[in-house]
């Protein structure tokens, strides 16, 4: 029997920089959907707070401590805006993307001092949060 070997390096290839860049893009467009809900739960969460003052609560010591309709405010500002962001980057537009880098940090610095208060949720919108940065900074669109 003959060997029919081509001299060919049998390895398998890394992923073309294309597969990378359709895992991002698609990627992208989840983060897209996931900060429009992001956006929609954090107006959700700032309408409770708003409506309900002991619905929230946190210890007396907490340095961060603000009245929770305050938090309520700047959870119903953010959540307007990462809509607004969230539609700017469902249609390709480049304010989109870097306001949606911009809103997804200020989500993350507000949940976090916001932790005392519903610690759960505030760890789950930040791990969504640096998703939504992740997604965004890794997608570089065509050109």
């Amino acid at each position: 029997m003959t060997d029919h070997t081509s001299g060919v390096d049998d390895a398998v290839p890394e992923a073309e920089p294309f597969q990378q860049q359709s895992v991002a893009a698609g990627i992208s467009i989840t983060a897209a959907f996931m900060l429009l809900i992001l956006g929609a739960v954090s107006i959700l969460e700032g309408i409770s707070a708003l409506v309900d003052d002991e619905f929230y609560v946190a210890g007396i010591d907490y340095v961060y401590r603000f009245d929770t309709t305050t938090w309520g405010w700047i959870h119903l500002v953010l959540g307007v805006v990462a809509l607004i962001c969230a539609l700017g980057l469902m249609f390709g537009r480049t304010w989109g993307r870097y306001a949606s880098l911009g809103i997804a940090a200020l989500v993350i610095l507000a949940n976090f001092l916001s932790l005392p208060y519903y610690p759960a949720w505030s760890m789950v919108i930040i791990a969504l949060s640096v998703v939504v940065i992740w997604a965004v900074t890794t997608w570089q669109p065509e050109r």
